[in-house]
């Protein structure tokens, strides 16, 4: 059995542990409304953004803008992974990876060339260490304030890319915010841009349908040469929006659990402790009872 002072400090260690974890709930807390707000504000846009111009693709045609038209043959794959910069967050990150680590396996059995852009340093220190090709790294993004204009940048990138051929899909894999208790990794295509283009699911998709057919100045396809590249980098913002809450809401969630484990870890110290001072006194006292035997003896 331990000693009273190694369960003593045990003890101690465990609760500055259970103080820091609580601390960093309180901060996830925080920063999850903020996040969550901007995400619940920013959904509807780009819901009705993509609905919007998945009716004008429709009636224009895939041949009106190269955004819109698919490869005949797909060599090379592109790959934007969104992760988090910093653990303590659970299996958040670990989901993402597992996600990404089945699609490009998936791709390879295809004899498919796959490349990765990183959101998130987590993300990419995962594909620097099984050997991916890392094209561009974006750190220091999910997770803090970050604007429209990153996800403009990256999505020039990701269309500069796509138009000059280096690669025939650009997809995306990012952690979608369904409630505080449930974050899924979704996988999205964004390039060449589908016709009903959302971070839904396949089968909603298909449920859900066109707009009435809008009444447009200029023509439709002069509109798609403006508003498709947008359509990529408002789907990018949605995505890093949705990920970062995700983020926030896993870390906050881990670091509940953490202080729970915590508490139950003192109670059982503690009770150690009274078990080993228990027999401590209970020793002293029959050492005492034995030497007082003794002297009357």
């Amino acid at each position: 059995m331990a000693t009273l002072k190694e369960v003593k400090l045990k003890i101690g260690a465990v609760k500055k542990t259970q103080q820091i974890t609580r601390a960093m709930n309180m901060v996830a807390a925080s920063k999850l409304r903020g996040a969550q707000v901007n995400m619940v504000g920013f959904r509807p846009y780009a819901s009705k953004f993509s609905e919007v111009l998945g009716s004008l693709a429709e009636k224009a045609g895939e041949e009106t803008n190269p955004l819109l038209e698919a490869r005949a043959e797909v060599k090379k794959v592109h790959l934007v992974l969104c992760t988090s910069d910093r653990g303590l967050c659970g299996g958040f990150n670990s989901n993402l990876t597992a996600r990404a680590e089945l699609f490009i396996k998936e791709k390879r059995e295809q004899n498919i060339d796959v490349s990765i852009t990183n959101f998130g340093k987590k993300g990419r220190d995962w594909c620097r260490k099984n050997g991916f090709e890392i094209i561009n790294e974006h750190i220091g993004v999910v997770g803090g304030r970050f604007g429209f204009n990153i996800a403009a940048a990256a999505g020039r990138q990701l269309i500069e890319g796509y138009l000059n051929k280096t690669y025939d899909e650009v997809h995306i894999i990012l952690a979608e915010f369904i409630s505080m208790a449930r974050q899924t990794s979704v996988l999205n295509q964004m390039l060449p841009i589908l016709p009903m283009e959302s971070l839904e699911d396949e089968s909603e998709k298909e449920e859900t349908p066109y707009l009435a057919e809008h009444i447009c100045e200029p023509s439709p396809p002069e509109l798609l040469d403006e508003l498709l590249p947008r359509n990529v980098y408002v789907q990018l913002y949605r995505a890093l929006l949705e990920t970062s809450t995700s983020e926030h809401a896993a870390r906050m969630a881990a670091m509940d659990n953490a202080t729970t484990a915590c508490k139950d870890m003192i109670e059982n110290l503690t009770l150690m402790y009274n078990k080993a001072r228990q027999a401590a006194i209970t020793a002293e006292l029959m050492d005492i009872v034995g030497g007082a035997e003794a002297l009357k003896g």
